[in-house]
């Protein structure tokens, strides 16, 4: 029994070791033989695909940290972005209150009462202002009369025509007037921007200032020499830098050529000091015009 055991055991190995050479006859002539420049191509083309495929994860790698900084930079910019709305917003909102303001400023100065005269004062400058419709505009609510310097003076003259001189005795009779007699006035002188001639104009008038206050102390002059006490009056220009409208290209804007009158309480006893006579203080304020030896500048 043992004996017949043993040899099936040995049958079936031979069995397989013939299967075994049988499946290798059979691939040997499928596969043939793989040289060694086979071999060398093939791990040289595994080599370069696993290198390949190192630097595209390294690439991959390089770009995610890319995108991830500016992805973070964009994430900052719209920050600031909203931060700069923000400021934007806030200080629009501050412009607007300020305009606002000034807005309301502006209306309160418009309709504000910068001195409030008399009713019999007030009543004999509108009377003034009626007789003289062309050459005289008179504001109530600020205490002003406004009279065109085209009517009062010649072109580039500080001298008073004999046609305005009427309207200046008649205001020097309200100004004297036991109604008015508690005001001061202050005569304030305008121009243009058009330049001064310097060869006619400019010898007497080098500036625009000299002029708008030289035409001021005339009219101050006038009305000192028609009975007004010098101390009640106060001459003083603002050349061209008051203007009423724009001035135009060439300067020529006669809206701004004017003399203004206003009318004002006294400040304590500013109305005390002792008279000056009128060609004292002409004398005074041509000597100054002399002292400043300025170039020609602008104005008619």
């Amino acid at each position: 029994m043992m004996d017949t055991m043993s040899n099936t055991t040995g049958i079936w190995r031979l069995v397989r070791r013939a299967g075994a050479g049988l499946f290798l006859a059979a691939v040997l002539p499928l596969g043939g033989c793989v040289t060694q420049g086979d071999w060398d191509n093939l791990y040289a083309n595994n080599r370069s695909l696993k290198d390949s495929l190192t630097r595209a994860e390294q690439e991959r790698d390089e770009y995610r940290t890319a995108a991830e900084l500016l992805r973070q930079q964009l994430a900052r910019e719209q920050q600031a972005a909203l931060d700069l709305r923000n400021q934007v917003n806030t200080l629009t909102g501050m412009l607007d209150q300020a305009q606002a303001r000034l807005a309301a400023l502006g209306e309160k100065l418009n309709t504000a009462s910068f001195t409030a005269l008399d009713p019999e004062t007030d009543l004999m400058l509108r009377e003034l202002a009626d007789r003289y419709p062309d050459l005289i505009i008179y504001d109530a609510d600020r205490g002003r009369l406004r009279f065109a310097s085209d009517l009062t003076f010649d072109s580039g003259s500080d001298v008073v025509k004999d046609s305005a001189k009427q309207s200046l005795r008649a205001l020097a009779g309200i100004l004297t007037s036991s109604s008015a007699s508690g005001y001061e006035v202050h005569i304030v002188g305008h121009t243009d921007s058009q330049r001064i001639n310097p060869s006619t104009t400019g010898r007497r008038h080098p500036t625009n200032m000299h002029l708008s206050c030289h035409r001021a102390i005339s009219v101050w002059s006038e009305l000192v020499s028609m009975g007004v006490p010098a101390r009640k009056l106060e001459a003083a220009g603002w050349g061209e830098f008051r203007p009423i409208v724009p001035n135009s290209p060439s300067g020529n804007t006669p809206q701004n050529r004017r003399v203004e009158i206003y009318f004002t309480r006294p400040k304590g006893d500013s109305m005390m000091g002792s008279e000056v006579t009128a060609p004292a203080m002409n004398r005074g304020a041509n000597d100054r015009g002399r002292a400043l030896d300025r170039g020609p500048d602008i104005t008619k």
